[in-house]
């Protein structure tokens, strides 16, 4: 028998890096500018100069050969997407603070040209730059530069495309149930038809409860809307009805947990972890075979609720509450 290879052990810190790709894909360099763009972005072209930005080049970005225009717009004309999450000001912050220090931006938003001008008469929302947006405007820039897509739906890409700073729970969940009201109101498509825009349909539940109540502990709950929830194929002003519906029961359930927790505060039990451990001791799947068949969203929640109501207090301990992992409860 053929005696094993031992492996040698990675570095502390270290990560596995991903093999490239067997086969080459998209644009080289030379074919970026080798064609004339087509009639929208020529007409996308003349629409910015007649706004008062300046188009710095046409091209196409090197994997997936999409035409885009790298423009300088005027700060004023624009805006971040309407759903977007609030400004972390400490982040901001940081922006102005580096910016103004180096004396570049050298990092360009995403933009896409409104279909209707705003109150404040901006032309062009961005999904992914509100914050360098602000800090620019902080310092007095008198103009952004951009990537301006031609694909209005782009504005709709607010998760995927994010990347100056990374969201929490609580405002992925509400940036995606702003789009999907949003949404609901332009047609008839269902939620599968936005599956990369929500990311994920837990998010769509928990960001009606926490307009319902902003201070809901969501990262108790989601590790099990993870695995019971799933995107609707009914028409997005339809499914509304049925997230509202689960998103009243996820709070009547959380009401029951609260209540819980009180209780084992009033032992004198103190954790971080009270609610999510709560949580677990009545998640029905946490130790459910691999092999059953999956919970529906429904069946679930009604197991969890009616475990929530029999969950004894008096029969836990610090033993019980040192055991139990997890992220701490949220305190916002």
């Amino acid at each position: 028998m053929a005696e094993k290879r031992s492996r040698k052990p990675r570095a502390a810190g270290t990560t596995r890096r991903r093999k490239p790709a067997g086969v080459s894909t998209g644009l080289a360099a030379a074919e970026l500018q080798a064609a004339a763009p087509p009639g929208d972005v020529a007409e996308l072209h003349r629409a910015i100069e007649e706004d008062g930005g300046k188009v710095l080049s046409m091209y196409r970005e090197p994997y997936g050969g999409r035409w885009v225009v790298m423009a300088a717009l005027p700060v004023e004309l624009v805006e971040p997407t309407p759903y977007q999450r609030n400004l972390s000001d400490t982040h901001v912050r940081k922006l102005e603070a580096v910016i103004g220090k180096i004396g570049r931006f050298l990092d360009p938003i995403i933009a896409v040209r409104a279909k209707k001008i705003t109150e404040g008469g901006a032309k062009y929302w961005t999904p992914n730059g509100h914050h360098r947006l602000s800090a620019m405007r902080t310092l007095g820039a008198k103009s952004i530069t951009a990537i301006v897509v031609p694909e209005a739906a782009a504005a709709y890409q607010i998760l995927a495309l994010n990347t100056e700073k990374a969201h929490n729970l609580r405002e992925k969940a509400l940036e995606v149930i702003r789009m999907y009201k949003e949404l609901a109101s332009l047609g008839d498509a269902t939620e599968e038809t936005y599956v990369l825009e929500f990311e994920e349909p837990a998010l769509i539940t928990l960001g009606l409860c926490y307009e319902e109540r902003p201070r809901f502990s969501g990262g108790a709950y989601h590790p099990v809307l993870k695995r019971v929830d799933e995107f609707l194929k009914q028409p997005l002003r339809a499914a509304m009805e049925v997230r509202q519906k689960r998103a009243k029961t996820v709070l009547g359930l959380d009401d029951l947990v609260v209540q819980q927790v009180e209780a084992l505060k009033a032992r004198g039990l103190t954790s971080p972890y009270l609610k999510s451990f709560v949580v677990a001791r009545v998640n029905p799947i946490r130790f459910r075979p691999k092999d059953a068949e999956p919970l529906a969203f429904e069946e679930a929640l009604d197991r969890m609720t009616k475990a929530a109501a029999k969950f004894n207090p008096d029969k836990i301990n610090i033993g019980d509450l040192a055991r139990s992992g997890g992220a701490p409860d949220e305190s916002d």
